[in-house]
């Protein structure tokens, strides 16, 4: 999951949490919506620590291309 569809679950479960005012039987949309914004938290968090792991493992090597001849 990337850093844009755990934006995307956050501002659709907020919407369902905050905004939503719906009543269907054997269904709380104020859960599916608190629900989908922990998830996508969860997302975002997990996208973030692996998009910092692999900038800290991107480091500059020097390359010798000019070698002598054994």
């Amino acid at each position: 999951m990337g850093i844009g569809t755990s934006l995307l679950l956050i501002a659709v479960g907020a919407i369902l949490y905050f905004a939503v005012d719906a009543d269907i039987s054997g269904l709380e949309i104020t859960t599916i919506g608190l629900i989908l914004m922990i998830v996508g938290v969860i997302g975002l968090v997990i996208s973030l620590f692996f998009l910092s792991s692999a900038r800290r493992a991107t480091t500059e090597r020097t390359v010798v291309r000019d070698r002598e001849p054994y």
